[in-house]
C-alpha cells in the first residue's frame, strides 16, 4: 500500500511524465523513442522486472511503466533488488564440485552389491550368534542393530550395513549448515531447497537421501521402514520422531552419500526443553557418521555449555571431524585473522588432541565471493573440503568392513568377559554359599578376582578395547548371571563353536574381503613422476 501511494504522489507531481506514460502505453511505436529521450537511467528503470521493484506482478503494460518510473523517483537504492539475470551472473561456477566429487563418472568397477552381500553373510553367520547369545546390545555401547528390549530381524541390521556414508552437520544456529547443503546439491533457488534465514530456521533433524523423485518422509515412517538404517531411532520416543524428517532427492551425489542437517545449538534454557533427549540423538548420529562438519561463522564463536557438551560427545571421533569457518568473505583480512585465532582459542580446551584439527575457511553458498577478499584461498579451501568428502565416498566399502570388524572385536571381548564372570561365579560357589552375595562381590570388585586382567592374557585383546567396569554392574543388574552359558558350551557338532567363528571372521574372513576390494579396482597409469605416486593412500576415515 505504501509503494502504491508513493507512485500516485509521484504521478501527480509530474503530470508530463504521467501523460507521456499513457501516450507510450497507447502507441507502442513511440515507446522506443520516448525511452531513448529519457536517457539510459530511465531505460534501465523501465527494464526492471516487477518483483525486483516490489510492486507486484501481472500488471498491464501501462501501469508497469508508470510504476517503474515512479519507483525510480521515490524508491531508495537499498530497496532495489538485483534482477534475476544479474543474480545468475553473480553465481559461482559449480563445475569444480562435479569434477572433485566425480559425479559424472560411472559406478566403480568393483561389484559393490556383491561385496556387501558377502559382508552381510559374514556378519550373520560369524558375529551375530555370539552377539545375541551374550546380549551385547544391552551393554548400550557401539550397538550395530536394535536398541535394548526389542528383537529385530536381519533386515534392520542389513539396513545399517548397506547404508551409504553419512555426513553430519553440527554447529550453532544460523551459521550456514542448511545453506551449505543447498550449495553442495545445487538446490538454491529451487522449490526443493532447505529453508534458510538469519533466525534459527531448522528445528528438525533432516535426513537428505537419494530417491527416484522428490519426496518428504515423516519420521515415524522412516523408523518403521526396516529397509533403512533409522529403525533404532524409535527408542528416543514419539516426540523426537515428530522432529525427524527425511527428504528424498534424485541427485548423483546422494547416490553415494547421505546428508544429515541438525537443529542449531542455542545457548539458553529452552535448549533443555525440546521434549526429547537432544544430546542422546546427536550421539546416535555421531556414532554412525563417516564425516562430521562442525560449522561456525564469525559472529558465533563463543562456547557455552551446550557446545561444550557436543564436543564431549565428539571425543574419540577426531579423525572424522572437520571444522568450518563459514562466511569468511564477509571479513577483511585483518579481521579474518583475528576471528581465526579466536576460534582456535575457544575450541582449544574442548579438543584434547596433540594435532590441531583441520579448519576450512571459506564461504559455502552459491554467490560469488565478496570483492577484495582472498578468493583464491577460499576456493582452494573449498576444493580441499570436497576432496575430503570424496575420500569418504571412495572408501565407503573399506570403512564398512573395518566398522564390522571393530564391532566383531568388541563382541568377542564382551563374550570373553561374561564367560570369565560366569566361570568365577561357579568357582566361588559352594553348597552353603549365598549365590546373590557371591556374585555381588564379584561385580562390585572385579579386580579382586582378576576378571579383566585374565582377559588381557588372551590373544588379540588390547587393554584400550576393554569396556568400562561400571557398565557391567548395569548389565548384570538386568541380566542374571545364571542366564548365560560358558563359551565352551556354545558349540555344536554341525555349527561349530561361536567363539571360533567370530575369531575366524576377525582374523581371516574380513581382512580377505577387504583385500578383495583392491583386486577389483582398475590399475592406475603406468607413468609415475610425483613423490608417493602409486602408493595406496592412507584411510584417514577408518572408524574407531
Amino acid at each position: 500500500m505504501r509503494e502504491s501511494g508513493e507512485s500516485e504522489v509521484a504521478a501527480g507531481a509530474h503530470p508530463a511524465q504521467e501523460g507521456a506514460t499513457k501516450e507510450l502505453a497507447g502507441h507502442p511505436k513511440d515507446v522506443e523513442g520516448k525511452e531513448q529521450a529519457s536517457g539510459a537511467e530511465g531505460g534501465a528503470a523501465a527494464q526492471r522486472p516487477m518483483k525486483g521493484l516490489g510492486l507486484g506482478e501481472g500488471q498491464p503494460d501501462g501501469n508497469w511503466v508508470e510504476g517503474a518510473k515512479a519507483s525510480e523517483v521515490k524508491a531508495p537504492p537499498a530497496e532495489r533488488k538485483q534482477p534475476r539475470e544479474e543474480m545468475e551472473n553473480a553465481w559461482r561456477d559449480r563445475s569444480h564440485i562435479e569434477s572433485t566429487l566425480k559425479l559424472k563418472e560411472e559406478k566403480p568397477a568393483d561389484d559393490y552389491s556383491a561385496i556387501l552381500q558377502r559382508l552381510r553373510k559374514i556378519y550373520h553367520s560369524s558375529i551375530k550368534p555370539l552377539e545375541q547369545s551374550y546380549k551385547y546390545n544391552e551393554l548400550r555401547q557401539h550397538e550395530i542393530t536394535a536398541y535394548p528390549g526389542r528383537t529385530l530381524g536381519s533386515s534392520a541390521t542389513d539396513g545399517e550395513i548397506t547404508s551409504k556414508p553419512m555426513v553430519l552437520f553440527l554447529g550453532p544456529w544460523s551459521v550456514g549448515k542448511s545453506t551449505m547443503i543447498n550449495y553442495l546439491l545445487g538446490l538454491d533457488d529451487t522449490p526443493h531447497q532447505l529453508y534458510t534465514g538469519a533466525e534459527p530456521t531448522t528445528s528438525e533433524f533432516t535426513v537428505i537421501m537419494h530417491g527416484p523423485k522428490v519426496k518428504t518422509i515423516e519420521g515415524i515412517v522412516m523408523a518403521a521402514d526396516s529397509a533403512r538404517s533409522f529403525s533404532p531411532l524409535e527408542k528416543f520416543g514419539q516426540n523426537f520422531l515428530e522432529k525427524l524428517i527425511g527428504i528424498e532427492i534424485p541427485h548423483k551425489l546422494l547416490e553415494r552419500v547421505t546428508f544429515v542437517d541438525t537443529p542449531g545449538i542455542i545457548e539458553n534454557r529452552k535448549q533443555q526443553e525440546r521434549g526429547y533427549p537432544f544430546n542422546d540423538v546427536c550421539q546416535w548420529f555421531i556414532d554412525r557418521a563417516d564425516l562430521i562438519f562442525v560449522v561456525f561463522d564469525p559472529t558465533k564463536l563463543d562456547v557455552g555449555l551446550e557446545l561444550e557438551m557436543l564436543f564431549r560427545q565428539l571425543k574419540g571421533r577426531e579423525s572424522q571431524i572437520r571444522i568450518i569457518l563459514n562466511k569468511a568473505d564477509s571479513l577483511a583480512t585483518q579481521e579474518l585473522m583475528r576471528v581465526y585465532g579466536a576460534l582456535f582459542w575457544s575450541l582449544a580446551p574442548l579438543i584434547n588432541v596433540t594435532e590441531p584439527p583441520r579448519v576450512y575457511v571459506s564461504s559455502f553458498w552459491p554467490m560469488e565471493y565478496q570483492a577484495e577478499t582472498h578468493q583464491d584461498l577460499f576456493s582452494k579451501e573449498e576444493i580441499s573440503l570436497l576432496e575430503d568428502l570424496n575420500q569418504v565416498i571412495e572408501n565407503r566399502l573399506e570403512n564398512k568392513i573395518a566398522f564390522i570388524r571393530q564391532h566383531g572385536i568388541r563382541v568377542r571381548i564382551h563374550a570373553l568377559l561374561v564367560d570369565r564372570y560366569l566361570q568365577t561365579y561357579k568357582d566361588k560357589m559352594t553348597f552353603f554359599s549365598d549365590g546373590e552375595l557371591v556374585f555381588r562381590d564379584i561385580v562390585e570388585d572385579p579386580d579382586k578376582f582378576y576378571i579383566f586382567k585374565s582377559i588381557l592374557a588372551k590373544t588379540n585383546v588390547s587393554k584400550f578395547d576393554l569396556p568400562n567396569r561400571e557398565a557391567y554392574k548395569d548389565f548384570f543388574g538386568v541380566n542374571p548371571i545364571h542366564s548365560f552359558k560358558l563359551l565352551a558350551q556354545q558349540c555344536s557338532y554341525m555349527g561349530g563353536c561361536f567363539l571360533e567363528k567370530i575369531e575366524r571372521a576377525i582374523t581371516h574372513e574380513l581382512p580377505d574381503l577387504l583385500g578383495s576390494i583392491g583386486l577389483g579396482k582398475k590399475p592406475g597409469a603406468l607413468s609415475c613422476d610425483t613423490t608417493g605416486c602409486g602408493e595406496t593412500p592412507k584411510n584417514r576415515y577408518k572408524k574407531h
